[in-house]
């Protein structure tokens, strides 16, 4: 059974990092394009970071350009998120999401199958 888990959320101070990971199990990730998406209470999900199945693609959205990096390790099977200079704004839960795709170098922040359950991040002022 494929499972998507993420993990290092929680909260912190403004202008601090955190970094969230997203475990694979039940398949493996090298032929998927693998994203994160973040939703916000009473807002609509967003898609914040994709990166594609070569690993040499990427895709952010403005708000978090320069500030987040999307990274995967493909032999241990894992998604990451490297989040810098947090801020209150960017506090929602943070979802991973997978879409097989075969090798390409592209991705966009559209259409995953695959989800997690998300985890909290906090971020105070």
């Amino acid at each position: 059974q494929s499972q998507l888990v993420e993990s290092g959320g929680g909260l912190v101070q403004a202008g601090r990092s955190l970094k969230l990971s997203c475990a694979a199990s039940g398949f493996t990730l090298d032929y998927y394009t693998m994203a994160w998406f973040r939703q916000a209470p009473g807002k609509e999900r967003e898609g914040v970071a994709c990166i594609s199945s070569s690993g040499n693609g990427w895709q952010y959205a403005e708000s978090v350009k320069g500030r987040f990096t999307i990274a995967r390790e493909n032999a241990k099977n894992i998604l990451y998120l490297q989040m810098n200079s947090l801020k209150p704004e960017d506090t929602a839960v943070y979802y991973c999401a997978a879409k097989y795709t075969g090798w390409t170098s592209i991705c966009q922040l559209n259409d995953y199958d695959d989800w997690g359950q998300g985890t909290q991040v906090t971020v105070s002022s």
